[in-house]
């Protein structure tokens, strides 16, 4: 129980810290010697959705503009589920074309792994956040600007020591990233507009069939 208890605290927090503040090292071990576990990114995916909920209903009143009436947790959820999977496929298929030695689930990973500071202050400063006043918030903003700061680097790094780039050509991966990323939601916009113009045709030939007949 104890060596179990010693795992989970390594792969869970001991790990994941090692990565934010020893990056070149903390993913050389994970890329190399393969320490990442995917059900840990997983489950920091899983506790950053639950997070955004957590965040929406429960946030100072003072800060939070969100009425927790219209809270839709499973919006939330496929909300950042998409953004993780555009993200990761777009990565994906931008660095395969840029001689990226990186697979997809190392992409996948990194990315969970790069939430590890977002879930480690988010859940206590929402707490904090209904004791402050006013003019205290500044500093709540500050430490969620810090997380979210602290998440974009560890992606940023893990991008780059995952796909073995300099630091230029990260960045031009990410531009590029990005630029997929809007490429395929104007697809999928697109498909799905065509898909309900579709299903409106068929319908409106059905409901004309139906006065004929």
């Amino acid at each position: 129980m104890k060596t179990k208890l010693k795992q989970i605290w390594f792969d869970f927090f001991k790990f994941p810290k090692q990565i934010l503040f020893h990056p070149f090292d903390g993913y050389e071990e994970f890329k190399r010697y393969e320490k990442g576990r995917m059900k840990v990114a997983v489950i920091f995916m899983l506790l950053f959705a639950f997070f955004r909920i957590f965040e929406f209903q429960y946030e100072g009143i003072l800060i939070n503009p969100n009425n927790p009436l219209e809270l839709n947790s499973l919006e939330e959820i496929f909300a950042v589920a998409l953004l993780i999977f555009l993200f990761t496929v777009g990565n994906w298929s931008v660095t395969t074309l840029m001689e990226g030695k990186g697979k997809y689930k190392e992409i996948l990973m990194v990315t969970g792994y790069a939430l590890f500071p977002i879930i480690m202050i988010g859940y206590p400063a929402v707490i904090i956040s209904n004791f402050l006043t006013l003019e205290e918030m500044a500093f709540y903003t500050l430490v969620m600007g810090i997380a979210y700061a602290l998440a974009a680097w560890m992606l940023f790094m893990g991008i780059l020591n995952i796909h073995q780039y300099g630091l230029g050509k990260t960045i031009i991966a990410f531009i590029a990233t990005f630029l997929a990323m809007a490429v395929m939601m104007f697809i999928g916009l697109l498909f799905f507009d065509l898909i309900q113009q579709f299903i409106s045709f068929i319908a409106s030939i059905y409901r004309e069939l139906n006065l004929r007949y």
